[in-house]
């Protein structure tokens, strides 16, 4: 009774994780066109306002690669693809019908927000899939490596190598040809630089569920739930 009872909230747990990695990752696009700068102290960061949340989505990969495994995880990783094109069809359906005089968002206003969305999550989600893919393998291999040892080392890793090229990706494929070489390439470095440092900052907070985690479930270092 009591193994059914961890079982079923494992199952909880799963779709919570998955839930909350796509509402990320949408609202990641939706907000890529505005660009803010994070003052830092030591350093001001040029960044899309969608840089803001992306770390968590992997973040999320992370533990599920680390308690589900990584065919579990990539099936949230598809769900957030499939997801995100779907947002892309409502935002588009929207777009084809005039609002009506007393609408407090008028046709230029939404046009003005998510008339580039097409861009913006075509190039987030060629970014998306290709980086999570890469992210979920790279953990997969660094832990079958180190025998589930040296967690650190494939949270930060996967993440900081994935994130550089999820970074030159989406700003590749939104800005190539539209602006200057430099441009974009202070663009990469300040998007990768601060999801990166993002990674490490989070790494505490990842040790400390991944331990809860699998201190409930009772898996062992290289372990994970296979139910």
């Amino acid at each position: 009774m009591k193994e059914n009872l961890k079982l079923k909230r494992a199952d909880n747990l799963y779709l919570l994780l998955g839930a909350l990695f796509i509402a990320a990752l949408i609202v990641c696009n939706l907000i890529a066109n505005k660009f803010i700068s994070v003052d830092l102290g030591f350093k001001v960061f040029i960044i899309s306002a969608g840089v803001l949340p992306y770390p968590i989505t992997f973040l999320i990969t992370d533990i599920l690669s680390e308690i589900y495994g990584r065919k579990k995880t990539n099936k949230v990783v598809y769900s957030g693809f499939a997801a995100s094109f779907f947002v892309l069809g409502i935002l588009w359906l929207g777009n084809q019908f005039n609002a009506i005089p007393d609408s407090p968002v008028d046709d230029y206003t939404y046009s003005a927000v998510f008339k580039n969305s097409w861009r913006v999550i075509t190039a987030s989600m060629i970014a998306y899939l290709s980086a999570q893919l890469v992210d979920v393998r790279l953990y997969h291999f660094w832990k079958n490596l180190t025998k589930g040892k040296h967690l650190w080392l494939r949270n930060n890793g996967s993440t900081i190598l994935s994130q550089l090229l999820d970074t030159t990706l989406v700003v590749g494929v939104l800005f190539f040809g539209v602006k200057p070489t430099n441009e974009l390439l202070d663009l990469i470095i300040d998007g990768w630089l601060f999801k990166a440092l993002c990674a490490l900052l989070d790494t505490p907070i990842f040790y400390g569920l991944v331990t809860l985690l699998k201190r409930y479930f009772n898996l062992k270092p290289n372990q994970e739930l296979t139910h």
